[in-house]
């Protein structure tokens, strides 16, 4: 492992808290937050018989059995070996695991550890961790300051957690996943889009702890004043775009969406499908009509910008999108949310699969921002127009495969968290990224247009 450039030394204005110093109060954050991903990761992978789980159910995604010990894999690498300086409990099996090594297609003709192994392995690598926490100090190198290691690898167990759920949604079959659903809530008839004005914001962080490489530094923007969706686009506003022959009209999409769409035969967000006078889809084995005021969910970044360009709008850049969800014109500074500093709750955001589908379009009102724009976290992903790129000062920590090998025009960035993303893996200025044809994410989008634009 490379050594990584010296921390940076303490946070911009208004850029998020200070690190939590107290080390069994940030013993007690490392530990809940493991904990609550490994539970995570044993409903997912105990909900489906032994089949379900080396099957491949899609050649986009990994047999669910890969992703089990794939979890552990990472979490001996990084915190028994790496932090640790422990010997390599099974080194014959890191590179089944290294995700770079073995495409997804290639993962199921690999010799994996079969279920009851991957669940031993990733059982004793979390009691070693356990036994680890209790006598953690979090001082001495980059990687344990402020606990940053742990997080990292909650945060990679939940990102591979909604995986596995993308997973879920892919496989053919019985309804094996339930939840309740979001509380109902009235038609919302607030307005259809908010100012934000022109003038600096500071995006990015150099203080949040457990922030990942490609967040940070925090640096000053200047942003032209501009008019974003209040809440993200529905499926209702979405199929008016169908209706219309949105997907028939080669003047809505950029030269490579209409190449794309016409040869994959797409007419309407995956999952979807016409009956008769009404559009039903597929949600984790389950068939029902689509819900006209959920937000749209399943498209693509082709699909999202040409509803834009239909819509005479556009896709926010992703700096308008932080400044929307982050800027506080009381202050002037940049907020960890968009309701203020303080750590999500359910009256925020729909967040860690409490549920298994986006709010209606309009819930969480103590989730807004001061400008009054909501859902900005949680529900969908929401596509930008932004290629991921670094930021200014970008330095990679701790190894280039999380962000570094990934930034080009190939990408697009999608910001603010789905109903499957974990708080522990969702702020402000948390960035997700991936190919413009990717729709089995749980992706949306909200549209934009620059002030003084019809």
């Amino acid at each position: 492992m490379t050594e990584p450039a010296a921390l940076d030394t303490g946070p911009a204005p208004g850029t998020g808290p200070a690190p939590v110093t107290d080390a069994e109060t940030l013993r007690a954050r490392v530990l809940a937050s493991l904990t609550t991903a490994r539970e995570r990761t044993t409903l997912l992978t105990s909900c489906v018989e032994e089949p379900d789980l080396t099957a491949q159910h899609s050649p986009l995604m990994s047999p669910l059995v890969w992703d089990l010990a794939h979890i552990g894999n990472q979490e001996e690498l990084w915190l028994l070996r790496a932090v640790a300086g422990r010997e390599p409990m099974r080194p014959e099996i890191d590179g089944l695991y290294d995700a770079f090594e073995h495409s997804r297609a290639e993962r199921p003709t690999l010799p994996l550890l079969p279920p009851a192994e991957a669940r031993r392995y990733a059982a004793e690598v979390r009691g070693r961790v356990t036994d680890l926490l209790e006598s953690a100090d979090f001082e001495g190198t980059r990687l344990t300051e402020a606990g940053f290691a742990f997080g990292m690898i909650a945060q990679h167990e939940q990102q591979h957690d909604e995986t596995m759920l993308i997973t879920h949604q892919l496989r053919t079959g019985p309804q094996a996943l339930t939840a309740p659903d979001p509380d109902p809530v009235p038609l919302f008839t607030g307005p259809a889009e908010v100012l934000v004005p022109g003038g600096p914001f500071t995006m990015g962080t150099s203080g949040e702890p457990w922030a990942l490489d490609n967040e940070r530094p925090a640096h000053r923007r200047e942003v032209a004043a501009f008019h974003i969706d209040t809440t993200p686009v529905t499926n209702g506003a979405y199929q008016a775009f169908i209706e219309d022959g949105g997907y028939d009209q080669e003047r809505w999409w950029t030269k490579p969406g209409w190449a794309h769409i016409r040869e994959h035969g797409i007419h309407a967000p995956q999952f979807w499908r016409r009956d008769g006078g009404q559009w039903l889809r597929r949600r984790f084995g389950v068939t029902e009509v689509v819900p006209p005021e959920e937000p749209v969910l399943h498209v693509c970044w082709y699909e999202a910008d040409a509803y834009a360009r239909w819509a005479g709008r556009r896709l926010p850049t992703e700096t308008e999108w932080e400044k929307a969800a982050r800027f506080d014109p009381a202050t002037g500074g940049s907020m960890r949310y968009p309701w203020g500093d303080a750590e999500p709750g359910p009256e925020h955001a729909n967040l860690g699969q409490r549920h298994l589908r986006p709010a209606p379009a309009g819930s969480y009102p103590a989730g807004e921002s001061p400008l009054g724009v909501r859902q900005l976290i949680g529900d969908v992903w929401e596509w930008t127009a932004s290629d991921f790129l670094p930021y200014p000062g970008f330095r990679m920590f701790p190894y280039k495969e999380y962000s570094e090998v990934f930034f080009g025009p190939e990408y697009k960035v999608l910001r603010g968290g789905s109903f499957a993303v974990d708080a522990v893996a969702c702020r402000g200025t948390f960035r997700n990224w991936d190919y413009p044809i990717r729709r089995q994410i749980f992706s949306g989008f909200r549209t934009a247009r620059s002030a003084g634009a019809a």
